[in-house]
């Protein structure tokens, strides 16, 4: 709950990832994956209610065996390449026996986000009269260094380059979207179908919290994080079993 405003967080974890098969379930740091995204929405101070939307047996056997709410299994059709997110979010929210104001939608894949990220999303939401705050990070690479190449192999600027912009630090600072956070009041979410517009509001994380997990690479990279104790702490109070 926050300012009154109550708050459900859906978790999207379908099975049959063509890129990383297996991923949610992958073990990270002597958990499945999809376990350090259930423990973030636990450690938020704000959210009400966490459950898993999932078509994949072996994901749900994972998260209900930490703790996670499964209250139905979503259907095949929302589960396949072509489905969207917003449908799946739209889908439990019709499916659950009771309204909510406030939406929190966090994706596995972005393991190291923590309560905080989270709580500051909906914070700054409210605080803007804004209808959704999402999560970024500043790009490792300008985007007014990139290029578009045509068949022939000349190149094009994708932005055209400041005059002052010979120097990296007089380059425009410039963000991406993390996947790690996305916080939508729910009645303006049903109207637009969409997370990120005009009437959106910017967490920025660090790059250390903001590695997705598409990729053997990445899984590579965040193994060996855990592994030499990189993992940031969340620095609140545990509430779950994790």
């Amino acid at each position: 709950m926050i300012e009154d405003k109550s708050v459900l967080a859906i978790i999207p974890a379908r099975g049959g990832s063509r890129g990383l098969p297996g991923k949610n379930v992958a073990d990270v740091g002597g958990r499945p994956l999809i376990a350090w995204t259930i423990k973030a929405a636990w450690d938020s101070q704000y959210i009400d209610r966490t459950i898993l939307s999932s078509d994949d047996p072996e994901i749900i056997a994972a998260a209900e065996a930490v703790g996670c709410e499964i209250p139905f299994v979503r259907p095949a059709h929302l589960a396949t390449d072509e489905a969207s997110v917003e449908e799946t979010i739209l889908h439990a929210l019709d499916s659950l026996d009771k309204e909510y104001d406030l939406l929190v939608l966090l994706q596995p894949t972005s393991p190291l986000r923590i309560g905080r990220d989270i709580d500051a999303c909906l914070e700054l939401c409210l605080e803007n009269g804004m209808a959704s705050a999402v999560t970024v990070v500043e790009v490792a690479k300008s985007p007014y260094w990139m290029f578009h190449i045509d068949p022939d192999g000349h190149m094009d600027r994708i932005l055209p380059y400041p005059e002052d912009g010979h120097r990296r630090q007089n380059l425009p600072v410039s963000y991406v979207l993390n996947g790690a956070v996305y916080v939508a009041e729910i009645q303006r979410f049903r109207e637009n179908k969409i997370f990120v517009n005009a009437q959106s509001v910017a967490h920025i994380m660090p790059p250390e919290r903001s590695i997705d997990i598409d990729t053997p690479l990445d899984l590579i990279i965040i193994r060996a994080l855990i592994a030499q104790g990189e993992v940031p702490e969340n620095g609140v109070k545990e509430r779950s079993p994790l």
